[in-house]
């Protein structure tokens, strides 16, 4: 209520009263009130939904009756996982702000699992592997995710050759209970990794693997440039996490999509293409190491597809790297 009421320039107070008017109208109930907290009823979800819809297609109307159909206006609120966000969607705002400078971009940074449409966003970024649902998704990017070390953890502890290697590897890993599934030339292979450090954060894994600590599993979106530069090499090239992952831009589905929803989708889109600029860096790096044999295989790229019910993964799946537990 109270940030609702500084968005409109109204007091808590102000907009209870509304709010309860707007029920006794409707004849029902749209939010269910605790003590605690405040939440949608079905109702309300409903009616919130259907509302939203009607003001998008209200502002299609008007865009396109003024002729200004590829003119964004207003503020695009957006969410993002905090690391693909920080390295790949900040960087890349500018061109984008430049070129529509009548609108706002009010961007959230969070490894949590947004609603999108109860906390009114019109976009989202996942890093995800996704399932039917009432939202509607465009893949701006597949994911790779490699095994990787540094030349120096290499050298002090050797390479493994085979999954089964791993195992006299200090890994690094988000939980006691992971599991790094991959695709390799028999077919589907898991491995239970065990390592000494675990954590809930992506990127104290990324900093670990960097540091030299361990093996880790890490997306090509988060370590293209160490691979590229020689600073990380990739283990068992022949072993990829599995590629039903993709990076998603996830909008509430609606029958007029917003200029400003689909400028920013097809800016992204066009920036991250189907071989995305950190696989390109990835790929220039692969097997680049001065200290460890040079017996890597070819690559091979992955190719995943795609708004959320059933969808894992991240960005927020809770870990910005697209990993099933937390990447």
């Amino acid at each position: 209520m109270s940030a609702a009421g500084r968005e409109l320039g109204l007091s808590p107070a102000v907009v209870s009263k509304r709010l309860r008017r707007l029920e006794d109208r409707l004849g029902t109930r749209l939010l269910q009130r605790t003590t605690r907290q405040i939440a949608l009823t079905e109702a309300g979800q409903g009616f919130y939904e259907r509302v939203v819809a009607i003001l998008a297609g209200v502002e299609e109307a008007e865009a396109f009756v003024s002729r200004r159909s590829a003119h964004a206006r207003g503020t695009l609120k957006v969410s993002a996982p905090t690391s693909f966000g920080r390295m790949h969607i900040a960087p890349h705002l500018a061109p984008f702000m430049k070129a529509n400078a009548d609108l706002s971009v009010n961007m959230l940074l969070s490894d949590d699992l947004v609603d999108i449409v109860g906390e009114g966003f019109d976009v989202a970024i996942r890093i995800a592997e996704l399932a039917d649902s009432s939202l509607v998704a465009r893949k701006l990017a597949p994911v790779r995710r490699v095994l990787c070390a540094t030349p120096d953890y290499l050298a002090e502890h050797g390479r493994p050759e085979t999954l089964a290697d791993l195992a006299d590897h200090n890994c690094l890993t988000h939980q006691a209970s992971d599991i790094w599934r991959f695709e390799g030339p028999d077919g589907d292979a898991s491995f239970r990794p065990q390592g000494n450090l675990q954590t809930n954060s992506s990127e104290v894994i990324r900093e670990a693997v960097l540091a030299g600590l361990g093996v880790a599993l890490r997306s090509t979106w988060d370590v293209g440039d160490e691979l590229a530069a020689g600073r990380l090499v990739q283990l068992l090239p022949d072993h990829e996490s599995a590629t039903n992952v993709g990076i998603y831009a996830i909008y509430p589905s609606r029958q007029f999509l917003p200029v400003k929803v689909r400028l920013f989708i097809d800016h992204f889109a066009d920036l991250f293409g189907s071989v995305p600029y950190w696989e390109r860096g990835a790929q220039a790096g692969h097997g680049r190491d001065n200290r460890a044999a040079p017996d890597d295989a070819p690559q091979r790229p992955g190719n995943p597809k795609g708004p959320p019910s059933g969808y894992r993964g991240n960005g927020a799946n809770g870990h910005g790297d697209g990993a099933p537990a937390g990447e």
